[in-house]
């Protein structure tokens, strides 16, 4: 029997394509009885782990440190910014007490860090020498979502978000630092060759406690766009409110200034959703799970064949690749075909008789390109090349995917759009409460990068007919 592909086009009904491929793929199982909270399978947990760990090199190479800090905090503590408690306050969990005892003071559960951390850092921040200081954690945190859950895109606990916040002694150090920041995320999205808007999000729409902030924005088969990641200038609101403060080298006594970014799982959501296809999944190769699977065709008295794939595995592993060898007797090479490129694995290695008596191996890519045949020796080489235009192509496929979901309106005039809108703007709220009215959708920030060639907003008009100072993002969203 066959295997059978996804064989849904994404684009037509991706809810169902998702969860299929979801379950498929054995990625997560989203039966536990908690909505919003799935259980993660190993294979998917493989992925999320790479894709991690690529977020934490990059951090950890820019001189951040990780720590950890609890998962409760007190009310008391979590209510010491206003704006903050207004933004994340009815979206908490709560805990009260145990099955017997009731607390004393109710225990927020983190719908992020900022609280906890900084009440820890005023105990910390003293002097000129401790900043700046730059930390993450990659953690659990809890939000109660009002809106309908979807596996890995919006839950009620994110079980893998990456935090990072940081302490500065200047408001120019702190906008140096969301310049970093920036930066890191970029490259982090290039390495899983998504493609993204780079969006600074109006003042009445900003993270809560925060100055500013820029979001990065992709957009899903179905058209709703999605938040990969945000970088937040906080400036010293919460330093004030919570006592942070440190002596500088003239003796004075000043508050720090602060940033934070984070990062969820959501991101290997929108890997599923962008670069996937009827067939299943495709993962970039640098967080493939496995990298390459190798298919022996071979009789079931043929071992000898079956060796030689031992053999190339063990060279495969040698060179720290991810690979696996399919000795499964019950199913027939096409199958696996089939099985393996709907889990995703960029590459795969087929060997037969041929391929012994020349000590050649044979490779074929999950994008259907034009399969190699080559000699061991040139085997790891040859597969660093195949992985390095298989991430070209996944990268063109996903610009193009952005460009069909993405609409350049001229003029502020209502369009039927699956997707987000790009229209010119002044930066008021009154040209986007404008904007949102002709659209149906939100806006979401003012571009500040495209992957989109864009011509100078200036040569437009907004909706009352002003000339055009920026371009806003539109869009409904996750």
């Amino acid at each position: 029997m066959a295997w059978k592909s996804i064989g849904i086009n994404k684009y037509e009904n991706f809810s169902d394509w998702y969860h299929e491929a979801l379950r498929e793929a054995d990625i997560a199982d989203v039966r536990y009885p908690v909505k919003g909270m799935i259980v993660w399978r190993p294979y998917g947990l493989k992925a999320l782990r790479l894709t991690q760990r690529i977020l934490i090199e990059l951090l950890e190479k820019t001189g951040h440190e990780e720590a950890y800090f609890p998962t409760l905090i007190p009310e008391t503590v979590f209510s010491k910014e206003k704006d903050f408690l207004a933004g994340f306050g009815g979206e908490s969990f709560i805990v009260e007490g145990t099955g017997t005892k009731k607390l004393n003071e109710r225990l927020y559960l983190r719908p992020t860090s900022e609280t906890v951390m900084y009440y820890m850092w005023s105990m910390w921040i003293k002097g000129r020498r401790d900043l700046p200081l730059k930390m993450y954690q990659v953690v659990n945190v809890f939000r109660y979502e009002t809106k309908m859950t979807h596996p890995l895109l919006r839950v009620r606990e994110i079980m893998g978000f990456i935090e990072a916040h940081t302490a500065h002694a200047t408001r120019e150090e702190a906008d140096q630092q969301i310049g970093e920041g920036i930066k890191v995320y970029k490259e982090f999205f290039d390495r899983l060759q998504l493609t993204y808007f780079i969006v600074k999000t109006p003042p009445w729409d900003t993270f809560a406690g925060a100055e500013y902030n820029y979001d990065f924005i992709t957009v899903m088969p179905d058209g709703k766009g999605l938040e990969l990641g945000s970088v937040i200038n906080l400036g010293q609101k919460f330093a004030k409110a919570f006592d942070i403060k440190f002596m500088d080298t003239d003796g004075s006594v000043k508050y720090v200034y602060q940033t934070c970014y984070g990062v969820s799982e959501r991101v290997l959501g929108a890997i599923i959703g962008i670069h996937g296809d009827e067939k299943g999944l495709f993962f970039p190769p640098e967080i493939a799970p496995i990298q390459v699977v190798i298919v022996p065709i071979a009789r079931r008295e043929e071992s000898d064949i079956v060796e030689y794939c031992e053999r190339v595995r063990r060279i495969l592993e040698e060179r720290g690749i991810r690979a696996h060898l399919d000795k499964d007797p019950e199913h027939t090479p096409g199958w696996k075909y089939y099985y393996w490129e709907m889990k995703g694995v960029p590459t795969r290695i087929e060997v037969g008789r041929r391929e012994l008596e020349t000590s050649t191996v044979t490779i074929a890519r999950r994008d259907g390109g034009a399969k190699i045949t080559v000699k061991l020796d040139a085997l790891i080489e040859t597969l660093l090349a195949t992985w390095s235009d298989i991430n070209r192509a996944l990268r063109a496929r996903a610009l193009e995917h952005l460009k069909r979901l993405t609409y350049f309106a001229e003029k502020c005039e209502p369009v039927e759009f699956r997707g987000l809108v790009i229209a010119p703007w002044d930066g008021s709220r009154e040209e986007a409460e404008l904007l949102e009215s002709s659209f149906g959708k939100s806006v979401l920030g003012e571009i500040v990068e495209s992957p989109i060639p864009l011509s100078p907003p200036t040569q437009f008009v907004t909706c009352s007919g002003k000339k055009a100072e920026k371009y806003a993002l539109l869009g409904v969203t996750y």
